[in-house]
């Protein structure tokens, strides 16, 4: 109950701060719910809307405002399917108002400004200069207007402007017969028609964190107090493609969880690409049209679904690389610049834990990209999904918050402003970051100190707070890497110092602590793991398991389907152990006994050829009746003479050793040569037991003296 009132009181403590400073552009969220399924404007010109005649707490008057908002629309939306009857209309009453999106342009050859309505599907109508001047986001791309029009006939069509004092001026351009008879009386924007970027800095000064983050998430339809702390900060990331340029993100999760909505309903300046199929013309640019695709026109390109991204283009991926590492990339002779973040969602269909066991938390995305760590390495922040809860009507707020145009219109201002390298003044970052992740961590700490405190007023713990969250974030990107290219990408331990004391504070990733693919304790006889290089040419996890039944000496296998290498891997085991089975132990008998192993690609990655030592150790231990020691790896391979082999690429496969769980590592003594290649801090994660022949690797697996 003393929860409940708490939120209550805060609820109206925010309430009334938003009056005081920010009245206008607030809006109760229910009442866009309840007017959204008439006509089809977007909800930004309908919180405008709201905005102007339901700022109040009387019921009575919410609900005029309400009726007065439904009968403007309805008597002034221009339908595309009725412009040809809005302009009959118009012709035969001579006045008339409409609701329409409206673009100005200037005409250089005849020295005027001309409106064009994009629903009315109507162009060339001269427009006073006045209101290009006043309301500059008529020239940047256009904004909802209600526009008184008049119709003037040909025989007392004088060719004027109506200037926006109601003057009448004479209009530059010659009299001529593709004059438009339609003139502009009356222009009123019914979106912001310009932000002032102070006013919102001297408001935020009113607000406490905790108050501010509320509103933020208010403003974007979510009900804070439904989310915990940590779900507020993920629901803020999604944010931050839209106030910061060329900022790579990407969020895998469950269905429903909102990915996508904030790209699509919430931002005029974002733009989804559904479906994932898109050309390089679209995307970057038209080199027949000479005409910029959407980087160029858009704030957010947001990619829905990213399993379906498929370029018609080959050259796709890698223009695309280039534009996310540098922001610019090359078309014909000369080379473009934009300033558009990417946005990749998707949904993940097996659990976190399977995930990471098995294969990367990219792994929803296409193959040409998921397994790509160039491309991999450009995404600046991988956003948990999984963390956010699964949205439920409660989710959803019916409570005040900014006007969801001027939250946009402030978010793209505060595009122009860079506050990340705020983290100096107080702190370091670790070595283990390099030139990439410094970037990344820079670029999370602006936006979400943009959009947190973007009057730039907080001090070290609130900056300490954004840190963490942004080397968390960069570190999941990184993790992932680590386990498709290996060694390159060993530096993980992200760190930061604090520069009053010096002191190193390392940041982990909570999913990373999970279930491992090799279990601490004893296996059962006749189990064993081995790691080494897959059909795939990645290092994987493998298991092996054994059965022993009374027969004539056959070895059945399977799981191998028709692999000829890692069939003839498991013959040379048999061969062998029939050939030098007394020198292992005179009970072991492979006449009077059947032996069955199944073996296992844990990791999906293609069965290995490197087997007849995992083989010949799994044999032995089922036919001993002895387990194979606890949290132990068999690493390299053996001839059919008991020749070792020695391990490739020894340092990635001790690191994958190390991911995977395990504590001891068998390895041929062969290998000690490369024990150069191998970080000291790796070499120190285990214990290594070195083998000299195939009997000894036998007795050490089983721990026999």
């Amino acid at each position: 109950m003393d929860d409940k009132e708490m939120s209550v009181s805060t609820r109206d403590v925010i309430k009334e701060k938003l009056r005081d400073n920010f009245d206008g552009k607030i809006v109760r969220k229910d009442l866009t719910k309840k007017i959204k399924e008439g006509a089809n404007v977007p909800t930004y010109v309908l919180e405008f809307l709201l905005g102007q005649y339901c700022s109040s707490d009387d019921d009575e008057i919410i609900q005029k405002g309400v009726e007065t908002v439904k009968r403007i629309l309805a008597d002034n939306y221009v339908r595309p399917d009725e412009s040809e009857k809005v302009l009959s209309k118009l012709r035969q009453r001579g006045s008339m108002t409409i609701i329409d999106q409206v673009t100005v342009e200037l005409n250089l050859k005849y020295d005027y400004y001309e409106a064009r309505f994009s629903n009315l599907g109507l162009g060339r109508v001269p427009i006073s200069d006045d209101y290009p001047e006043r309301y500059d986001r008529l020239l940047c791309g256009g904004i909802w207007c209600i526009v008184q029009l008049e119709y003037e006939s040909e025989e007392r069509n004088d060719f004027e402007i109506v200037s926006a004092n109601g003057e009448r001026l004479r209009s530059k351009k010659q009299k001529q017969k593709d004059q438009s008879p339609i003139t502009i009386r009356k222009l009123t924007p019914i979106q912001m028609p310009h932000v002032d970027i102070d006013d919102l800095k001297t408001g935020r000064k009113a607000f406490t964190k905790n108050e501010w983050l509320d509103v933020l998430l208010r403003s974007i339809g979510m009900e804070p107090d439904e989310l915990t702390y940590r779900e507020k900060w993920l629901l803020l990331l999604r944010m931050i493609p839209l106030v910061e340029n060329n900022f790579n993100l990407c969020e895998l999760g469950p269905r429903s969880t909102g990915k996508s909505h904030l790209y699509k309903e919430i931002s005029p300046n974002s733009i989804l690409v559904s479906g994932g199929q898109t050309t390089v013309a679209n995307l970057f640019y038209n080199m027949g049209r000479h005409t910029m695709g959407l980087v160029g026109l858009w704030d957010c390109v947001a990619f829905d679904e990213v399993a379906g991204i498929n370029f018609k283009d080959k050259d796709g991926i890698q223009i695309m690389k280039d534009y996310m590492a540098s922001g610019s990339f090359a078309r014909g002779k000369e080379e473009k610049a934009a300033n558009a973040s990417m946005v990749f969602v998707g949904n993940i269909n097996q659990s976190v834990d399977v995930l990471l066991k098995t294969s990367s938390l990219f792994d929803p995305f296409p193959p040409e990209m998921g397994t790509d760590t160039a491309f991999l390495d450009r995404i600046h922040c991988y956003l948990p999904g999984w963390e956010v809860p699964k949205f439920r009507p409660e989710h959803f707020t019916d409570d005040y918050g900014f006007i969801t145009d001027y939250l946009a219109e402030f978010l793209r201002e505060l595009r122009k402003e860079q506050y990340g390298d705020a983290l100096d003044q107080y702190f370091r970052l670790g070595k283990n970051l390099n030139q990439r992740d410094t970037i990344a961590v820079r670029k999370m700490v602006g936006g979400l100190a943009k959009l947190v405190y973007p009057d730039g007023v907080f001090v070290k713990e609130d900056l300490e707070e954004i840190l963490q969250i942004a080397l968390e974030m960069r570190r999941r990107v990184k993790e992932q890497l680590k386990k498709l290219g290996g060694m390159e990408f060993y530096d993980v331990n992200f760190s930061y110092i604090d520069l009053e004391d010096m002191s190193e504070h390392y940041v982990s990733v909570p999913e990373q602590g999970g279930g491992k693919l090799i279990p601490e304790g004893m296996c059962n006889p006749g189990q064993v793991y081995t790691i080494s290089e897959g059909k795939s040419g990645m290092i994987g996890v493998f298991r092996l398991e054994s059965q022993m039944l009374p027969g004539n000496g056959k070895l059945e296998r399977t799981g191998l389907g028709s692999d000829r290498d890692a069939k003839e891997a498991s013959n040379t085991a048999f061969n062998y152990l029939k050939a030098n089975g007394n020198r292992i132990s005179g009970s072991i008998s492979t006449t009077q006994k059947d032996y069955i192993i199944n073996y296992q690609d844990l990791q999906g990655i293609g069965m290995t050829g490197k087997l007849a030592l995992p083989t010949l150790i799994a044999l032995c231990s089922i036919a001993l009746g002895k387990p194979v020691q606890s949290s132990t790896v068999v690493l390299g391979e053996i001839s059919i003479s008991g020749t070792l082999i020695k391990v490739n690429n020894l340092a990635d496969t001790l690191q994958v050793c190390l991911d995977s769980g395990a504590k001891k590592v068998l390895l041929p003594q062969t290998s000690f040569v490369d024990f150069a290649t191998v970080p000291p801090e790796l070499m120190s994660a285990f214990q290594l037991i070195p083998y000299q022949s195939a009997e000894d690797a036998v007795f050490k697996a089983l721990g026999v003296e």
